[in-house]
C-alpha cells in the first residue's frame, strides 16, 4: 500500500509513542500525562495548542496559506478500567487501567499525521488536531462540542478513525449513514426483604427477583425488537449481599442498550422499566430503574463519507475500501461532532502485518488485546492525504 514515504520514515517513532501511552494508560478526564506529551509535541513542531476543553482536551491549529477552508482531525485518549492479560514489554503499568479499545494508537496516528502536515504544509487552509478525553462513557466528545469547540475552532468538517480488529490491515469500512448503535446504561435496583438465609420464606429475596428480572428482560431483544431491527441488552453486573448465610435485603443490576432507530430506543427504555417493575412486584419486590442516554448513533455525512474514501482509496487501493456494510452494535461519542459538523467516522482494519496474520485480531476491550502497530503509519497516511486532498493548494 502506498504509505506516504515521510510517515514511513518516522513509523519506529510513532510506535514509541504508541506503546509509551499504552504502558502509562489514564481514564476518561484524568488523560494529564497523556495530554501534556501532546501538547508538547504539536508545540515542538511548531503547532498552536489550545488546552482545557473537557478538562484534559486540547486543540492543536496549523494554519498555512490563505484558505479559510478548515477540517477536523479527531482522536481520543483514554482507556479501560480493566486488568491487562497481554504480558506485553510495553504492558499497563497501572494496576487497573488498560488501553483496550487501541486509543493509544489513534492519538499516535493522529500525532504522526500532524507532524507530517507540520513538515510539508501542502495544504491551503487550516488543520485543527482534536484530542479529546473520556470516549469510554464519559462523553468527552459531548463535553467539547458544549464548551465551544466548533465555534473556537471552526472546521468544515470532521473525521475520525477506529481500528477494527475484524479487517485485516490495509482495509478500511467507509460507510454512510448509520454506522455506529446509540449507546445507553441502564440501573436496576430490586429492594426487597432481607433476613437470614435459613429462613427464606420469611424474606424476598432480591437475588432470587434479580435473576428472574435478568432473564425477562432477554426476551425484549428475542420478541418485542423486529427481526430487521438490531438492539442488544446486555447485563453486566449484578451485586447483592455481603455474607454467605444473609439473604440481602438489595441486589443491583446494571448493564448497556444498543439501538439503532429512534422508536427502538425508546421501546427499549419504556419496556425495561415495565418488565423489571413488573417481575419484581409479582415476587412482591419493588425494582427502581434508571435508564440514562448516553451516546446518540454515529451517522456519517454521506458527501463527507464519499471524500475520506477517496482518500483512503488513495493509500489502500480502491479494492481494500469497503463502501457498504452494515453497522456495528458498538457506540461512540464521535456522534456528538457529527450531530454539529458534516463529516465520517472510519473503521481501519488492523489484523495481520509484519508480526504476523493473527496481530491485532484480539477484539478491543479483551484484556489480551493491543493496538497494531503497523497500522499507525496507514492512518496517519489517510488523515495527511485527506488534509492535502480536502486543502488542495491552488
Amino acid at each position: 500500500m502506498p504509505i506516504i514515504n515521510r510517515i514511513a520514515d518516522f513509523a519506529s517513532e510513532m510506535t514509541e509513542w504508541r506503546q509509551d501511552f499504552h504502558a502509562h494508560p489514564e481514564l476518561g478526564f484524568e488523560e494529564h500525562r497523556t495530554s501534556d506529551i501532546v501538547a508538547a509535541k504539536l508545540q515542538s513542531w511548531g503547532i498552536e495548542v489550545h488546552r482545557g476543553l473537557a478538562t484534559t482536551g486540547l486543540v492543536g491549529v496549523l494554519k498555512n496559506g490563505t484558505s479559510s477552508r478548515s477540517i477536523g482531525l479527531r482522536a481520543d485518549m483514554d482507556c479501560l478500567p480493566m486488568q491487562e492479560q497481554t504480558g506485553l514489554p510495553h504492558a499497563s503499568t497501572i494496576p487497573g487501567k488498560m488501553h483496550a479499545c487501541g486509543h493509544d494508537g489513534h492519538t499516535a496516528t493522529l500525532l504522526g499525521a500532524a507532524k507530517y502536515l507540520a513538515e510539508t504544509r501542502n495544504f491551503d487552509g487550516t488543520v485543527h488536531f482534536i484530542f479529546q478525553p473520556a470516549e469510554e462513557g464519559g462523553g468527552g466528545g459531548n463535553v467539547m462540542v458544549q464548551e465551544g469547540l466548533f465555534e473556537r475552532f471552526p472546521c468544515d468538517a470532521v473525521y475520525g478513525i477506529h481500528n477494527d480488529p475484524t479487517l485485516p490491515l490495509g482495509e478500511a469500512k467507509v460507510v454512510p449513514g448509520v454506522i455506529l448503535a446509540a449507546s445507553d446504561r441502564v440501573y436496576i435496583t430490586i429492594r426487597g426483604i432481607g433476613g437470614h438465609a435459613a429462613r427464606p420464606h420469611v424474606a424476598v429475596d432480591p437475588v432470587l427477583v434479580g435473576a428472574h428480572v435478568l432473564v425477562a428482560l432477554q426476551a425484549l431483544v428475542a420478541r418485542r425488537t423486529d427481526p430487521l431491527d438490531s438492539a442488544v441488552l446486555s447485563i453486566t453486573q449484578f451485586h447483592a449481599g455481603s455474607a454467605d448465610n444473609v439473604i440481602p435485603d438489595a441486589a443491583k443490576l446494571s448493564g448497556t442498550v444498543r439501538t439503532l432507530l429512534p422508536e427502538t430506543r425508546d421501546m427499549m427504555e419504556r419496556l425495561i422499566a415495565q418488565v423489571a417493575e413488573s417481575t419484581a412486584a409479582a415476587h412482591e419486590a419493588v425494582a427502581e430503574v434508571v435508564y440514562n442516554r448516553l451516546y446518540p448513533p454515529t451517522v456519517n455525512h454521506e458527501a463527507e463519507t464519499a471524500r475520506a474514501a477517496l482518500a483512503a482509496a488513495r493509500v489502500l487501493g480502491e479494492s481494500r475500501v469497503i463502501r457498504d456494510a452494515p453497522p456495528i452494535m458498538g457506540g461512540e461519542d464521535f456522534s456528538f461532532m457529527l450531530l454539529k459538523r458534516p463529516g465520517a467516522f472510519v473503521m481501519m482494519g488492523q489484523r495481520g502485518g509484519s508480526q504476523g496474520p493473527e496481530k491485532g485480531g484480539v477484539p478491543v476491550h479483551h484484556p489480551a488485546y493491543d493496538f497494531n502497530d503497523d497500522m499507525l503509519p496507514v492512518g496517519a497516511s489517510f488523515f495527511a492525504t485527506l488534509v492535502e486532498q480536502e486543502l488542495t493548494r491552488g
